[in-house]
């Protein structure tokens, strides 16, 4: 229960933290809505599987702008303040939890102004959904716990996307591919999407896993 009290109190206090600086949720909202608009003048029109492409290409570079933030934009200070009330597992888990809803958030409002500007090829939305919800449980907790590393050296944005990425393709792929299947036409077929929710489910666990394990180590530096 205090550990649930600790999460509950941090995520309220990320939540205030968005409020005090609306200007960087605004840089990233006018970030995705640019490349969206950037595809509408590319492209007269988009196959199935470019537009799943690049919609998950625009989620992925959106999200590490989005959760660049979550250890970065904290001094060594109020760190130490935290370290000092705080159980580290809280501070990891409401950071991890808060950057998910965002990314969920940025992942549907993509996914409007996409498909006004570049149509709407999805016929099945359920595997997309999926996708959507462990994509972003997975960037969520990759970016978060490299965040957490970057905070700790100088010139942490490079070392953000250095160390952020080789985590993230495994996810990207098998997203990409759990998505397709949400093209498929209903007309009686089976989605065979379990394979994929299930190796996406896996690497979302595993990074979980690797990151509550390691972050106390991290915390006490």
């Amino acid at each position: 229960m205090q550990l649930i009290r600790e999460i509950a109190f941090l995520l309220h206090k990320e939540w205030t933290l968005e409020l005090r600086q609306k200007y960087a949720l605004g840089g990233i909202l006018l970030y995705v809505l640019s490349t969206v608009y950037v595809v509408y003048i590319s492209f007269v029109k988009i196959d199935p599987d470019h537009w799943n492409t690049l919609f998950w290409i625009i989620i992925l570079f959106a999200s590490v702008n989005a959760v660049t933030r979550s250890f970065t934009q904290e001094h060594s200070s109020r760190q130490l303040y935290y370290y000092t009330l705080a159980n580290p597992i809280a501070v990891l888990l409401a950071k991890i939890l808060y950057n998910f809803l965002l990314l969920v958030f940025l992942s549907l409002l993509t996914l409007g102004a996409y498909s006004l500007v570049a149509g709407y090829p999805i016929r099945q939305l359920t595997p997309f959904i999926w996708a959507i919800a462990l994509g972003s449980l997975g960037f969520s907790i990759a970016l978060t716990f490299v965040s957490a590393i970057a905070s700790k050296a100088s010139n942490a944005s490079t070392l953000m996307a250095i160390l952020s990425l080789p985590l993230l393709i495994p996810i990207l792929a098998t997203v990409i591919r759990l998505a397709k299947t949400g093209f498929i036409p209903r007309a009686g077929v089976e989605v065979p999407i379990k394979g994929d929710l299930y190796i996406l489910a896996g690497i979302d666990m595993l990074l979980l896993g690797a990151a509550l394990i390691l972050f106390s180590f991290l915390w006490r530096e």
